[in-house]
């Protein structure tokens, strides 16, 4: 592995392919995929943009998106928009071995000081068949759109499987660049693992949540196909007290679920799910970590519940790096880091993936367990029983490159 710092502006996507060797424990080599490096800094791409464009059709369902709906990989959450009127709640799917069925779901709203959303759609649909294409259609009584996505393969240690992995993507001319990039890869990525920071409607003024339609329209052509494994920034918060919003992640709690409740969590903030090979933990830079805390309870648990015989790959997804070597967002993780790192040694894992510090970087396996604050011992030292921290938070974002 490279050490830190080697790289500090590679491709704002990638691809990460798994595979395992039981004796070994070995990473597929999936080989450099580009040698595309960002520009300093790229604009907003203007709302009457192609890639924004509203889906023809009265009432036309539009921001498809889906995301694992179960802990396994047997259901998916299917989301979109209408405008003009609720319209209809049902998915019809089907495959090519079984008869088409309907799904119900449910519909809701929100506003945001002087924005109302459209009408948002959530519908699970379950008891899938494991690596299987199915098709499905929304929109049954006005304009009808129909898509496809293909479950994965049945939770097992010997499961090859190709993850995307996205961060801090945006709506600049760059971000359209990273998703191209991504779309055209020649590994195929079948999920992507998003580690935060999703449409930064938050950058404009008064939070414009026109900017979440327009993010949710720009990346359907990828999310309305495979899932999206969600994971919260902090351009999701939307704390804007001075404009009378006062409950946090209130836009991206409407429009992205995902199946916390199934991994025993009390929050959609943080949650697992099983893909293939691999038992996914998503946690929260943003929300409250400490001891007693939900979420600490919760990843207590949750670490002891991995068995590595039937995932042998642990993987987890945070928005903060613990480890960053820029001056960007430095040490904003280290609060966390001390929280949780002793756990991820005890429990071996594998990777961890961070965004919001805009550039690449990737660590050797160290660990800093043994500093206390007051011992001074803060050097972190190689340890095989460590993950790899790799952070990817480049993914076309407005703000400046972190360089230095």
């Amino acid at each position: 592995m490279a050490k830190m710092g080697t790289s500090s502006r590679e491709a704002a996507a990638i691809v990460v392919m798994l595979g395992f060797v039981l004796s070994l424990a070995v990473v597929c080599n999936g080989g450099k995929t580009s040698s595309f490096v960002r520009k300093e800094k790229s604009g907003v791409m203007p709302l009457d943009s192609d890639v924004f464009k509203v889906p023809p059709g009265y009432n036309a369902p539009q921001q498809v998106h889906i995301t694992q709906g179960d802990q396994l990989g047997k259901a998916v959450i299917v989301s979109w928009v209408t405008v003009e009127e609720p319209g209809s709640n049902t998915v019809l799917y089907w495959s090519a071995y079984s008869k088409k069925q309907k799904s119900e779901g449910k519909v809701t709203t929100y506003k945001f000081y002087n924005y109302t959303s459209g009408y948002i759609h959530h519908t699970t649909i379950r008891n899938l068949k494991f690596n299987t294409k199915y098709y499905y259609v929304v929109g049954i009584g006005h304009t009808e759109r129909q898509f496809w996505f293909i479950t994965p393969p049945e939770v097992g240690p010997d499961v090859p499987y190709t993850f995307g992995l996205i961060g801090d993507l945006g709506q600049s001319f760059d971000s359209n660049k990273t998703l191209t990039h991504y779309e055209l890869n020649p590994q195929k990525g079948q999920a992507v693992l998003f580690v935060g920071d999703l449409c930064y409607a938050d950058t404009h003024p008064n939070h414009d949540n026109v900017w979440w339609d327009t993010w949710g329209r720009f990346t359907e052509r990828s999310v309305a196909y495979q899932p999206w494994i969600w994971t919260v920034g902090n351009h999701e918060i939307d704390f804007a007290p001075e404009l009378g919003e006062t409950k946090p992640f209130k836009p991206y709690t409407h429009r992205y679920h995902v199946p916390y409740k199934a991994s025993g969590s009390t929050a959609p903030f943080w949650y697992s799910i099983k893909r293939a090979s691999a038992y996914i933990i998503v946690l929260s830079s943003y929300s409250a970590y400490g001891k007693y805390t939900p979420q600490y309870f919760w990843l207590e648990q949750e670490l002891r519940k991995v068995n590595r015989s039937e995932t042998p790959w642990l993987i987890v997804l945070m928005h903060a790096p613990w480890y960053n070597s820029y001056n960007f967002h430095y040490l904003e993780g280290e609060t966390m880091r001390v929280m949780y790192e002793p756990w991820f040694v005890k429990y071996k894992v594998d990777v961890v993936f961070a965004g919001h510090v805009h550039a690449y970087e990737r660590s050797e396996r160290m660990s800093n367990v043994a500093y206390n604050i007051v011992n001074g011992i803060c050097i972190p030292v190689k340890d095989q029983s460590a993950p790899v921290y790799i952070t990817i938070g480049d993914g076309g974002n407005t703000e400046v490159l972190a360089t230095k």
